[in-house]
């Protein structure tokens, strides 16, 4: 393991197209000037996945969690040329839990002129020292919420980074897929339509939700798939998001039983989800026409795409996305460290 973060007095980094040759190279904690060239580095180093300065400013500098000593830079003659991102909860996601044995590392990356001298290791051991004098004895890669990047590693995208994960104690706790879905040419199924039509007549209600709809649907969200969800709806609809983003599901007793949206995830219309019916109602065909509606909608407002993130390929909603004509495009890694106190 590492010692800990040290750095020299007054040293800025350079916002250039590289790092120069030669150098020490130095680790410190994140400070004032580090976002540009942090950027340039990240996008040197994870040439699949860059990140905008805005998507930077609202899932880290703005998360009310994050804490500038969890995140470590290494910096060469000046260059960035590495970073990893600890993060542990100050502030719950709902209610009071605030996880006192979970930490997360949602990024980390190494310049490619630097590699193989042993940086990464640096940086991510520091990361993991710093959450350990926090208490935290578990570990989670990627997948924090609300304010992912990804939801785990693409070990096809980065070998590297995978051995040395590896190496470091985490193991795969689940695979995730993304998937997408073209929707030029898109039309919802006859037998989607005229399911619809039979909920109807069976007295649910199919459709945008009211305002006095929302206490319902927030409630089903936390009550069926935990508290990020319900947070998600909340953050998407008070920024902004329209109404009609939404399609829910009331049975004819009046009680929400599913909904199915897009564009909740940082305003990116083309983005499907979340998505959710009650236990109680499902493998009755009520999430497939939610989902249908939900698309059709999207393709109504100009979409010519759909995709997501996170799910289970072999799971009931994945074998749902692919009967919708959704491909897997990436598969990830969920990883997990744990380490006994």
């Amino acid at each position: 393991m590492t010692g800990p973060v040290t750095g020299v007095a007054g040293e800025r980094p350079r916002s250039g197209g590289g790092p120069a040759p030669g150098g020490r190279v130095r680790v410190r904690e994140f400070a004032a000037g580090d976002v540009t060239p942090l950027l340039a580095a990240w996008a040197r180093s994870v040439p699949y996945d860059p990140v905008s300065r805005e998507r930077f400013r609202r899932h880290v500098l703005l998360d009310p969690n994050f804490d500038p000593a969890g995140l470590h830079v290494a910096v060469r003659d000046g260059d960035v040329v590495g970073a990893a991102y600890g993060v542990r909860r100050k502030v719950p996601v709902a209610g009071s839990d605030l996880e006192p044995e979970q930490g997360w590392v949602p990024f980390f990356f190494t310049d490619p002129a630097v590699r193989r001298a042993g940086f990464g290791r640096r940086l991510l051991t520091g990361v993991l020292d710093w959450l350990a004098g926090h208490g935290r004895t578990r570990v989670d890669f990627a997948s924090y919420t609300p304010h992912y990047f990804l939801p785990g590693l693409d070990p096809d995208a980065y070998p590297e980074a995978a051995r040395l994960l590896a190496e470091l104690g985490f193991r795969p706790r689940l695979e995730a897929v993304a998937m997408d879905r073209c929707l030029v040419g898109y039309r919802m199924p006859d037998a989607v339509r005229e399911r619809a039509r039979a909920l109807a007549a069976e007295g649910y209600r199919l459709g945008t939700p009211d305002d006095d709809d929302l206490v319902g649907l927030l409630r089903l969200a936390e009550e069926e798939f935990g508290p990020d969800w319900p947070q998600t709806i909340r953050h998407a609809l008070d920024t902004g998001a329209p109404l009609d983003r939404i399609v829910t599901a009331h049975d004819p007793s009046g009680r929400a039983v599913g909904w199915a949206m897009h564009g909740a995830y940082e305003g990116l219309a083309e983005r499907f989800g979340p998505f959710g019916v009650r236990a109680g109602r499902r493998g009755t065909g009520l999430g497939k026409v939610l989902l249908h509606l939900t698309l059709e909608r999207m393709r109504a407002a100009g979409a010519h795409g759909a995709w997501f993130l996170w799910t289970g390929e072999r799971s009931p909603a994945g074998r749902l996305y692919s009967s919708a004509g959704f491909a897997t495009t990436r598969r990830f890694q969920v990883l997990r460290r744990e380490v006994r106190p």
